[in-house]
């Protein structure tokens, strides 16, 4: 069949083929493709801004690279420079220009420090691991991460400053752990007495935070991490910083604070010592315990978060917080390791370049015993707001001092001492040694004398007339009773008749080194004295009429020596007056206190003897006295001379005295005082062949008639002992 007429269908192949010729024709709608749109208004100043931004940038970059470069070559130098400058670690660890004194009571326990405390050379891995996280967590969270300075650190610091309205550099300086053991070490200078007015103008010019001295501090801190390990950067900074209350280091702050070693502190204790970091001066806990307490929970709370204690160790820490050792919280002594330090050679306790310690005669409780008592009297019977003060001395009959308190603020250092430093009239404290120039004569305590008007011509200053503080005469007494009830018309005419050189030079001797009233008002306490040295002096009266010196230092030593530099510097002297006469005073002083004007020192079940002791206007108020076993001194007053309201020797500073005494003598043996209790002398008759008076009897017959004859029997026996001269000074007595 023919198919010519037909159309024969395309085959796939074809269709393929015809699709692949027509690709060519898709090459004109490319060519049609979308031309870039043509440049709008403003478009050339685009692109110039850009182009020249562009320009900018590569000489930035160029220079910048540059710079850097070159920065960096000079910090490497720099610190290069400086690694090779570093001294071993071990001569980093200690860097006070002054030494430290040690003071240990009598029994050789340390109750107080002085000037630059060092408790020796701590490792940070031998540190309480408690203190060491407690440091880390203050001060530098990152110290084992960073290179010696912290780009994050500084940078959270220049956020902080800026935020709280201050410069970039001002507040927050964001410095590493590395960095403030650089400024601790002073970027490497050493201090020269020569070159600075003191050595606070020298730290003080090495805490300065200027631009400057940070870089500088950067090099270093980057010598040192290159130089030392991290643990012996920590160890410098360890034992370099100061923590307050004259501690430089770890081991003092510990040993100053509570008691033990660094290495021994739990985590209440470890977070107080670190929190001090900040301002160790304000936050001392001896200066104020819950402030110290307030910020070591802080840092408690810091050492939680960043997982050096657990949430239970944390809480654990909080709820019992470092309390002060038992001598850091008295500060026992404070006021006599004060006198201590300022009787003491300058060379070795102020200005010592040396580490000294000094064994002294304090006891510690009697030390509290005299806080306490003076503490009650002050909160039972001062009224509230008194700005009256008192002072308290306590001392061995050999002058030993076993207490001092210098005012009603007993811990404190530095303050003024009221015991050793205040001169103040003694009023009639000073009559013990007109009657022991009297007896050391050849008076009796039984001898009498005329208490009555009396007057004197003073030269340059016309008459005086002595009065009794009761504004009343009481005739004829013995010097006992006279002194007893402290009657000052019969002291003015004993001390004339004796003579007031004489009793100047008594007074003297015993240790008052005052200046001495030329005039009569002597024998009433014109003169001015310390306690200190009026308790001396009456120790003296108590060992038997010798003069004592007090003193506190028994021997000074330099630290890893066994040779003593010195030793006690006071103790008992000369011979002042006899020994009987002594003896016969101290029962004399004993009445004042049995039954005279100082009852209210009396002591339950124990010998005492005394002296009241009022001056002009109730300026001032005494009571000394003493037992067989100490001599106690006790002064109250106002510091500007205000009169005291209704306060006399025998009042407040009696009771002061008895609340002292009770609580030294507490559990301690009743020891009878060494006095001699007189007789009444006798005059016997002459001889008579028919009759014979028994001694017995005489002496009884006397006694009966001494209230009306005491004065002339006891003359005639001193006429026919002593010759003229003593009948004269009798005559002189009788008035």
């Amino acid at each position: 069949m023919s198919n010519s007429g037909r159309r024969k269908p395309p085959l796939v192949a074809d269709r393929r083929k015809t699709k692949t010729k027509a690709k060519p024709e898709a090459k004109p709608r490319k060519a049609r493709k979308r031309a870039p749109a043509k440049p709008r208004g403003g478009n050339f100043l685009t692109r110039a801004v850009f182009g020249l931004l562009r320009g900018v940038w590569r000489i930035v970059w160029g220079v910048g690279w540059r710079l850097t470069a070159v920065v960096l070559l000079i910090v490497g130098i720099s610190t290069a420079y400086v690694y090779v400058t570093l001294p071993e670690v071990s001569k980093l660890l200690d860097g006070r220009a002054n030494g430290s004194v040690t003071l240990l009571d009598r029994d050789s326990d340390v109750f107080a420090w002085r000037g630059d405390q060092f408790g020796g050379a701590v490792n940070a891995g031998t540190v309480s691991k408690h203190l060491r996280n407690a440091v880390i967590a203050t001060e530098d969270r990152r110290f084992y991460l960073h290179p010696g300075i912290d780009p994050i650190g500084i940078a959270s610091a220049v956020r902080i400053n800026l935020s709280e309205g201050r410069g970039p550099l001002s507040g927050h300086g964001g410095s590493t752990l590395t960095q403030q053991a650089a400024k601790l070490l002073c970027l490497g200078t050493e201090y020269v007495e020569a070159e600075w007015d003191s050595e606070a103008d020298f730290v003080a010019d090495c805490r300065r935070g200027s631009l400057a001295r940070k870089g500088k501090e950067a090099i270093y801190a980057l010598a040192m991490e290159a130089k030392y390990t991290k643990e012996e950067i920590l160890s410098v900074y360890l034992n370099r910083a100061y923590l307050g209350g004259g501690a430089y280091g770890a081991e003092a702050a510990a040993q100053r604070y509570f008691g033990k070693s660094a290495a021994q502190l739990n985590p209440s204790e470890g977070a107080m010592l670190a929190g001090l970091l900040t301002a160790p001066s304000t936050l001392s806990p001896t200066s104020n315990i819950e402030r110290s307490q307030n910020r070591a929970s802080v840092v408690i709370g810091l050492m939680r978060d960043q997982g050096y204690l657990t949430q239970t160790e944390a809480a654990l820490a909080l709820a019992n917080p470092a309390e002060l050792s038992e001598a850091a919280e008295r500060q026992a002594g404070g006021y006599f390791a004060d006198w201590v330090m300022s009787s003491g050679p300058e060379f070795f306790t102020r200005d010592t370049t040396e580490d000294v310690i000094i064994r002294t005669t304090l006891d510690q409780r009697i030390q509290r015993a005299a806080e306490e008592g003076l503490a009650a009297i002050f909160d039972e019977k001062v009224r509230d707001g008194s700005k009256a003060q008192a002072a308290v001395v306590v001392m061995s009959a050999d002058g030993a001092v076993r207490a001092m308190v210098g005012g009603r603020q007993t811990k404190v250092s530095g303050a003024f001492n009221r015991a050793t430093q205040a001169n103040r009239q003694t009023g009639s404290s000073f009559k013990p040694f007109v009657y022991a120039t009297a007896l050391e004569l050849g008076y009796s305590s039984q001898d009498t004398v005329v208490d009555e008007p009396y007057c004197l011509n003073i030269s340059g200053s016309g008459q005086w007339c002595p009065s009794n503080y009761d504004n009343r005469f009481h005739g004829r007494v013995t010097l006992a009773k006279a002194l007893e009830k402290s009657y000052n018309i019969p002291a003015v005419k004993v001390a004339e008749s004796v003579g007031l050189d004489l009793v100047r030079k008594v007074a003297s001797d015993f240790g008052i080194q005052s200046d001495l009233a030329a005039g009569p008002a002597l024998a009433l306490g014109a003169s001015e004295s310390t306690l200190l040295e009026m308790t001396g002096a009456f120790a003296g009266i108590l060992n038997g009429g010798s003069s004592v010196k007090p003193y506190g230092l028994v021997e000074l030593k330099l630290l890893g020596q066994d040779e003593a530099v010195m030793g006690a510097g006071g103790g008992i002297g000369e011979r002042v007056i006899r020994e009987d006469a002594a003896s016969e005073l101290i029962w004399m002083m004993s009445r004042v206190v049995e039954s005279g004007t100082g009852s209210r020192a009396k002591l339950p079940g124990r010998e005492a003897a005394g002296k009241t002791g009022t001056t002009q206007a109730a300026r001032d108020a005494w009571f000394l006295g003493f037992t067989a076993d100490y001599v106690a001194g006790v002064w109250m007053g106002y510091d500007n001379n205000t009169p005291l309201t209704g306060v006399t020797g025998g009042g407040l500073p009696a009771e002061i005295w008895h609340e002292v005494m009770v609580r030294v003598h507490d559990g301690m043996p009743a020891t009878p005082l060494p006095m001699t209790q007189p007789q009444v002398r006798v005059v016997q008759p002459a001889p008579q062949p028919q009759v014979e008076q028994p001694r017995a009897q005489g002496r009884q017959q006397n006694q009966g008639r001494q209230g009306d004859q005491g004065w002339q029997g006891n003359q005639r026996r001193q006429d026919s002992r002593e010759g003229p001269i003593a009948n004269i000074l009798r005559k002189l007595l009788g008035g």
